[in-house]
């Protein structure tokens, strides 16, 4: 018998309502999100809303090392060389897998009922846009927070452009074009999490949120479930290094054109601190055509709702598809695993304004309206 690949589960509670539990279960896959994870996600996080017995929700992952790292990236490189040739909407598994993903990130967004994410371990690229879309956003000292998409040729995507656009001092474009990972004190401190906790402690809270007499208002158990976390906080035993260094991201990333941004960054390889360097490294070896489309996202998503962004960033994930690295960024980091990418274009030169309209170029037919366009009903 296989494995469900979500868990969902109802735990009693004082008062006679429930928790809802929802456990992303590929573990050896770090939890990395398939179609049908998300199908399944969906529909049951929709049934659940509805159902006045439930007061909120536990969204967690599998065994100790992620939350979860992303998207499933092999079925998306087996859809895109099976569907080669056809066109930016003529892969049906392409069109599927970010339509219901983004719809998903967005009901998290707008579902109500409290949410609490359990972010211990890897939380990349999906994984984070499932994290920021709850209401009590968890980490443990195991978490790194991250989307390095850049390495594979993809953008932050999951209304990551929204997200990293609303960073103060330049620190999402900085974040979003080296694809660098923060650990739990710096997450905290940018506003991506609201709480840090001991790992151990997951079973006791579980624990004390059984105990808890929820009602029936959801501002009332919001609140009581802030309560909740605040009683077993954590503080950072550190300062990470994206804090400790924000002046100097901020007069790196955000002084000059693109090119002289990428300029910039670059030149850290030299820096002193490690992380400052694996974070340049990070923009110099990663895709040129990324760097580009993550920096236009998040100058064209700065005025926009988190729906529209949406909608734009469906448009430019299906691009991917047929242009730019993605399935070259695959290829090389999990695939033939060489680790030698051949960008497509070669340099952040030849990645310049006009090559990057492609991928806002809408691939449907044109009497047809976006597939998303009911995200905010």
């Amino acid at each position: 018998m296989t494995q469900a690949p979500v868990a969902f589960e109802l735990l009693p509670a004082a008062g006679g309502s429930k928790i809802a539990v929802a456990t992303l279960n590929r573990p050896q896959a770090l939890n990395s999100l398939t179609l049908e994870m998300c199908q399944l996600l969906r529909e049951q996080l929709l049934r659940w809303r509805s159902d006045d017995g439930i007061a909120l929700l536990v969204l967690r992952g599998a065994g100790e090392k992620a939350f979860c790292a992303g998207g499933d990236l092999q079925g998306l490189y087996r859809s895109m060389q099976a569907h080669a040739g056809e066109g930016a909407w003529g892969n049906p598994y392409l069109r599927d897998f970010f339509a219901t993903e983004y719809r998903l990130d967005y009901l998290l967004h707008t579902y109500g009922k409290p949410v609490l994410a359990w972010g211990s371990g890897v939380v990349m690229g999906g994984g984070v846009g499932l994290f920021i879309g709850a209401s009590h956003r968890v980490l443990t000292e195991t978490s790194r927070f991250a989307m390095p998409e850049v390495a594979i040729g993809l953008f932050p995507d999951v209304g990551g452009s929204w997200m990293l656009g609303r960073l103060p001092k330049h620190v999402g474009r900085f974040l979003g074009m080296t694809g660098a990972s923060i650990e739990a004190a710096d997450t905290l401190h940018l506003g991506l999490a609201d709480y840090l906790v001991h790992g151990q402690k997951e079973a006791v809270i579980l624990a004390d949120m059984q105990a808890c007499d929820w009602t029936g208002d959801a501002t009332s158990n919001h609140e009581l479930l802030s309560r909740l976390l605040r009683a077993h906080e954590a503080q950072p035993e550190v300062q990470g290094p994206l804090q400790a260094h924000a002046d100097l991201i901020r007069r790196t990333a955000g002084t000059g054109s693109f090119l002289e941004i990428c300029e910039n960054i670059a030149a850290l390889r030299k820096h002193e601190n490690p992380w400052l360097q694996k974070a340049a490294l990070g923009l110099v070896h990663g895709s040129p055509g990324t760097a580009r489309l993550a920096y236009t996202l998040q100058e064209r998503a700065r005025l926009l709702s988190l729906a529209d962004v949406f909608r734009m960033e469906y448009v430019a994930a299906l691009q991917c598809g047929v242009h730019g690295d993605f399935q070259e960024g695959i290829r090389a980091l999990l695939v033939d695993k060489d680790k030698s990418p051949r960008w497509n274009p070669a340099t952040l030169e030849q990645a310049d304004e006009a090559w990057v309209e492609k991928f806002f170029v809408q691939p449907w037919p044109k009497n047809m309206a976006h597939p998303l366009a009911d995200l905010e009903s």
